[in-house]
This record gives C-alpha cells, structure tokens and sequence, in this order.
C-alpha cells in the first residue's frame, strides 16, 4: 500500500496503454493530479517491446473510418468527449484506405510526449504489485503482471475468465514480388492502399493443405486447461479447420476485388496493409497465428508474391485476461463492491484498441466528476460508447466474453429501414445527437 492516502483532488492511474493514457488525460484535463504508473521499461509484458505508451501489438489499425460503420461512430464519439488517442493517431497515420492505421512508433511516440508535458501528469515507472490507496483507475490490459492480477483477484472476489488472442506476421515491402499482386481496396473504396495477393483454385487447395496441417506451437499444460480463442481474433490455422472454405469467406474473401492480371475476381485473396508511415512494413491482415515460426515461413510463403517474403515479425500468441465485468462493474467501468476503484480497457471484457481508449475516457471522466463532487450520468445506450459500458455492466449477461463495437449492440430504430446503409445512417445520427444532449446535461464534469 502506499505510505499515504492521496488527496481526493488526486488520482492514480495504473497502466499507460490506451486505456490508461485515455483516463489519465479525462482527469488531468479537469484538475484532477494524476499520478500514472507504468511497469516499462523497466519490465515488459509477453507481448510488449517499445518503451512508449500506448504500444500496439496485434495491428496498426484502428479500424474503419465511415460513420455508418461501428468503429467510425465510435471514434467519432470519442473525438467529441476529446480523445487524446485519436489526435495522437491522426498525427502518425497512415495511408489504409477506408481505415485510420498509424505508424506505431510515431503513433506512442506523440501519446507519451503529450502525457509527459502535461502539468497535471506525474509518470511513475515500475511494477505495481499491490492496489494503492485513494481514487484508483486499474488499465493494466489483458497482460496484466501476476502480481497485480493477484491483488486484483483477491480484490474482486471473482472468477477471472482467460482466453488467448494471436498477432500477425509483418513482411517488408521490397521483398515481395510485385508482378504477382495489386494494389486495390474492395468496391475501390477510398485509395488503393491494400496489396492483394490473388489465388487461383489450385493455388488454394494448396496452401489451405499447408496450413491446416502445419505444426503449432506446443502449449504448457495450464495453457491447455484454460485455452479458450476469442472469435474477433482467432488463429488463423484454427479458422481454416471448420471448413475448406471458411477462409474464403472471412479473411481471404476476394469479394469487391478483380484481379488486373485476369479481370476476373479471385478465387481467394489475401490483403496486406501498411504498418508503418514510410510503407516498408505491412503486415498480413487476419492471419493472427499460433503456428511455429518455421511452419510460418513455409506456409505463408505459399501466398502469392510472398515467396521470397522477409518475415519482419513473426506471428504469436498472447495470454490474456479479463474481469467479469457484468459481476463486478458499473455502466462507468467502477467496480461495484470498492467504489474508489474503477477499471478501464481490454481487462474489463471490452474488446479492440479503439474500444479500450473509450472506457478510458468514460472512466476518467466519471472519476473527474465525481471527485468534483457530482455523479456522472451513463452514457446514453444510443451511443456505441455507452452501448458498450451497458453490455459490460449487464448482470443478466450470463456467458461474458468480450465485445468489440458493433452495430448489433445499438437499440433498434423504432421505424423499420429495409436499407442497412441507411440503418446505420440513422443509428449514427440518432447516436451522436443522443451523445450531444448527454454533454450538454454533463456540461459541468465535462469541460476540458
């Protein structure tokens, strides 16, 4: 514990990923003295490796940019309840089509110099092994330190669930062989920024074989017990065993592609998108993967263009935690049985970096407001912001498992839209206007 009891204009942040750097921002932007405490450099998780904030590990990506998709309304959402991770993330982007992708070092490069300017900001490195006193935001991730997930264990009284989720693998640009793929973006959405490599029939039977039947990475046995795969980031060697053509439906679909070389669609395609600002990274998307690295070197250079691929970053597993929230947690991420206590982020069950920045903002506001001596109102559930802080915190939800945005989550329109695009036209306007009257009464613990 620590030696003495923060002042309650006072706050202590644990964890500077996105959820962390999110809520310290919400409470030092309304007054509130955050002191964050951040394990790296001084130690790293499995899956961590940059010393900055806000590191990304399994993708650049922070997915669709189109208010009518689920990711794009709730990024607007957060741009308007003033997200430091968005600004920072338009700062390092880079091109990706209908998507907002960064450059990862310059996306935690610009996150941690802004934290680190900010008056009301006080960094402390090391690794937090037991909860410390006063107003507490726990955003430690789905890596959180045995320790720590130890203090919080014993904390909530609860089950911890677990599950493993895997990262692609990252080729350079120069080593693929340009003659075999294309440019292009499906339905010619935006600019052409993806590199498709196309498969014929044959091509594809092949490489399905190689895969299903390449050798993964042997699990300990505690891993066995508790292996569970969250489907929004499945192997891609496990996908491919439900059906030969599952792959040609999900993440190989060649739909809204054509192949210059022949004029017609592919029969499978895989897309590589950039990974970093200068474009000589791009990784593989969908093909997160638990296979050995051997097996990946000789399996994915199987893909057309990829046969003399230099693999930048092999593809690996993460073990992975979260709370169960609907158990534990409020619609503001605050543990229900400690009320000085919130979490924030992919340990409270919320799935994806955008998603994880939002409950960041949510509970730092919240925790602002109420050391400002007022109780936050929820999110309205027409927001896909507060849509998600009700699935979290819904005791009737009775198998948790995480939830990434979508547009499934939002209350139906009242008039029937045959039309999906103007559905969630509608619903995006419904949510953002419900979103601008839940400032307006929040104005008071709100103002940055």
């Amino acid at each position: 514990m620590s030696e003495a009891r923060p002042a309650m204009n006072s706050a202590t942040v644990i964890g500077a990923g996105l959820a962390g750097c999110e809520a310290a921002w919400a409470l030092a932007s309304r007054g509130i003295a955050v002191t964050l405490r951040e394990m790296k450099p001084h130690q790293y998780s499995p899956a961590h490796h940059y010393p900055g904030f806000a590191e990304l590990v399994c993708s650049n990506s922070l997915k669709a940019t189109r208010l009518i998709s689920a990711a794009g309304l709730l990024k607007e959402e957060m741009r308007r309840m003033g997200s430091l991770i968005l600004e920072c993330a338009d700062e390092a982007a880079v091109s990706a089509g209908g998507a907002l992708a960064v450059d990862r070092e310059k996306f935690s490069d610009a996150v941690t110099r802004r934290i680190l300017a900010h008056p009301g900001i006080t960094v402390v490195h090391g690794e937090v092994t037991e909860i410390p006193e006063g107003p507490v935001i726990i955003a430690s991730g789905p890596l959180t330190s045995p320790a720590l997930s130890d203090a919080i264990g014993v904390l909530c009284g609860e089950k911890y669930l677990s599950f493993y989720d895997a990262s692609a693998p990252i080729v350079a640009y120069d080593s693929l062989d340009h003659q075999k793929t294309f440019f292009a973006t499906r339905y010619d959405r935006g600019e052409a920024d993806y590199i498709n490599c196309p498969f014929n029939q044959e091509e594809y039977e092949r490489f399905y074989e190689a895969l299903v039947t390449a050798e993964t990475v042997e699990l300990a046995p505690f891993e066995r017990e508790y292996f569970k795969v969250y489907e929004g980031c499945m192997p891609i060697e496990v996908m491919a065993k439900r059906g030969k053509d599952t792959l040609r439906f999900g993440p190989m679909r060649p739909v809204g592609l054509k192949d210059p070389r022949t004029g017609h669609r592919p029969w499978a395609n895989i897309q590589l998108r950039r990974d970093n600002s200068d474009g000589s990274y791009y990784n593989i998307v969908g093909f997160q993967t638990n296979l050995r690295f051997p097996e990946q070197k000789r399996v994915f250079s199987m893909i057309p263009g990829l046969e003399n691929a230099e693999f930048v970053r092999y593809g690996v597993m993460h073990r992975n935690t979260f709370l169960d929230s609907p158990r534990l947690l409020d619609a503001t991420f605050r543990l229900r049985r400690e009320k000085r206590i919130s979490f924030a982020g992919q340990i409270t069950g919320v799935e994806g970096y955008i998603e994880s920045a939002a409950s960041g903002i949510v509970a730092g506001q919240a925790l602002a407001a109420r050391l400002s001596g007022r109780e936050p109102a929820a999110l309205p559930a027409e927001t896909m912001t507060g849509a998600l802080c009700a699935y979290i915190s819904n005791p009737s939800v009775e198998d948790f498992q995480p939830m990434g945005s979508n547009m499934g989550i939002l209350p139906p329109l009242e008039e029937r839209e045959r039309s999906k695009e103007k559905r969630y036209e509608k619903m995006a306007g419904h949510a953002l206007e419900a979103l601008e009257a839940w400032k307006e009464k929040e104005k008071g613990a709100l103002t940055v």
